[in-house]
């Protein structure tokens, strides 16, 4: 009976008034705690990047030890072992867009066009890009769970105790390992994009291999090379930055692991592709 009586006095009693104003409230909170999270992620990543940059200098001036082995072991790991993702995916691309300018190119008689379409484009852009977002997902990834597994492991705590810095020793090494490695593996990418373009020229637009050589050595100038190559270590430094910085903010739980890595590849992508709108908009108003 006083369940009954609950009931009905609840259908007697007006409804209480919404609050229209309370989800705009907490729409503006978790825009404004947003924004609050991304400012202090960038500090700490500046911050970061400062003492990444501090130790690699005392390497360099022979304070600190270079790590040689575990360079090597990484150069191995995040570029060497890399090289057949990066020449298949880049070599399928550079298909794509040779297939796709040549259908637009058709309509004008301007087939001709798909070379320096092709070579352009990786030299300046697609090589580098699909270069760091795939070592971005690949190998900063693997930084932020092998330092993360080390920390929530208690690891970290043990190389502290020992008086050892793991700037130097974890750091350091996988920096090195991607600003060598980066740069080897664009050039590939760039090389696998042009024979994919080359091989659709020669299948579908009648140009011949010889031709297609030619007219990249004749209209391809070299500054597009190196605009694309510049970039590479920037992207480098940014990817192992951003992969290590948060491997060391891991907890002490395999989620927490997991939710750092996630984090450390969408990082990663999103600051490579701003760094390069950035590069494109310099070297626009460079005229380069």
């Amino acid at each position: 009976m006083a369940l009954l009586r609950l009931v009905a006095q609840r259908h007697r009693d007006p409804a209480p008034p919404r609050l229209v104003h309370a989800s705009f409230t907490r729409l503006l909170e978790r825009t404004g705690a947003t924004l609050v999270g991304v400012w202090e992620q960038l500090r700490n990543l500046l911050g970061f990047i400062g003492a990444m940059l501090v130790t690699l200098g005392k390497v360099v001036i022979g304070r600190r030890r270079l790590r040689l082995t575990a360079t090597v072991f990484h150069m191995e790991q995040a570029g060497l072992d890399a090289v057949p993702i990066v020449s298949l995916l880049s070599f399928l691309v550079g298909a794509v867009v040779a297939f796709l300018g040549a259908t637009v190119l058709r309509d004008f008689g301007a087939e001709i066009f798909t070379v320096e379409l092709v070579s352009y484009s990786f030299l300046r852009e697609f090589g580098v890009l699909l270069t760091a977002i795939l070592l971005a997902g690949r190998s900063g990834s693997a930084f932020t769970a092998q330092i993360g597994s080390m920390k929530s492991r208690e690891e970290l705590d043990a190389i502290d105790a020992l008086g050892l810095d793991p700037m130097e020793l974890l750091v350091i090494p996988r920096l090195l390992a991607l600003l060598t490695m980066l740069p080897v593996l664009t050039f590939i990418a760039m090389i696998s994009g042009i024979v994919g373009g080359g091989i659709v020229g020669t299948m579908s637009l009648d140009i011949t291999p010889a031709m297609f050589i030619s007219r990249v050595h004749e209209m391809t100038e070299l500054r597009h090379f190196w605009v694309g190559m510049v970039k590479a270590p920037i992207f480098a430094l940014t990817i192992a930055a951003v992969g290590c910085l948060e491997g060391f903010k891991v907890e002490g739980s395999a989620e927490s692991v997991g939710r750092h890595t996630t984090s450390a590849v969408v990082q990663s992508i999103f600051l490579v592709i701003v760094f390069d709108a950035l590069f494109a908009m310099f070297f626009m108003e460079m005229h380069l």
